[in-house]
C-alpha cells in the first residue's frame, strides 16, 4: 500500500465541495425541490423542453459530484476504521498481558489448595489463642480454652 500523496489546496477545496454537494443531494430538502421542480411542466407546459435541458445538467454534475463525495467520505471512513482497529490491538494485547498475569498469580492458589486437600484434617481447631474448638466432640461438650501466654 504507497503512502497517501500530500493533499494540496486544491484537493482539499475540491474535496470539501464533494462532500458538501453529496449531503445537500442527500438531503430531503432536495428531494422536495426536485419533486416541485417535476411539477413545473404541469403548470407551465412551454417550458417543458427548458425544463427537460435543466435536469439533464443537473444530472450530469450530480453524479460525478455524489461519487466523488461518497469516495471521499470513505476514506475518511476507512481511515478512522484503521485506527479503531490499531486501538483494539492494542487494548487486546493488554488484556492479554493481564490474563497472564492473573494465571501467574493464581496458579500458585490452586497448587496450595491441593497440598491442603491432601494433608490429613486437624482434630482441634484455635482461633487466636483464643477459643479451642474439638471436632471430634459431641455438640454441647467443648474443650477449655487455651492457656494465654503473659
Amino acid at each position: 500500500m504507497q503512502p497517501a500523496p500530500k493533499a494540496t489546496l486544491l484537493t482539499r477545496l475540491n474535496d470539501q465541495i464533494a462532500v458538501k454537494m453529496t449531503f445537500l443531494f442527500g438531503s430531503i430538502w432536495c428531494v422536495y425541490a426536485f419533486f416541485v421542480f417535476s411539477l413545473i411542466p404541469l403548470a407551465a407546459p412551454a417550458w417543458q423542453n427548458t425544463l427537460l435541458y435543466i435536469s439533464n445538467c443537473i444530472q450530469l454534475v450530480a453524479l460525478p459530484a455524489l461519487m466523488v463525495g461518497n469516495a471521499v467520505l470513505s476514506q475518511a471512513s476507512d481511515q478512522r476504521a484503521a485506527e479503531d482497529h490499531q486501538a483494539l490491538v492494542e487494548i487486546l494485547n493488554d488484556v492479554r498481558a493481564e490474563v497472564a498475569a492473573l494465571r501467574t498469580m493464581t496458579s500458585g492458589i490452586a497448587q496450595k489448595t491441593n497440598e491442603a486437600s491432601k494433608r490429613p484434617s486437624s482434630e482441634m481447631i484455635s482461633f487466636a489463642n483464643e477459643a479451642v474448638i474439638n471436632l471430634n466432640d459431641e455438640p454441647g461438650e467443648s474443650a477449655p480454652p487455651a492457656p494465654r501466654a503473659k
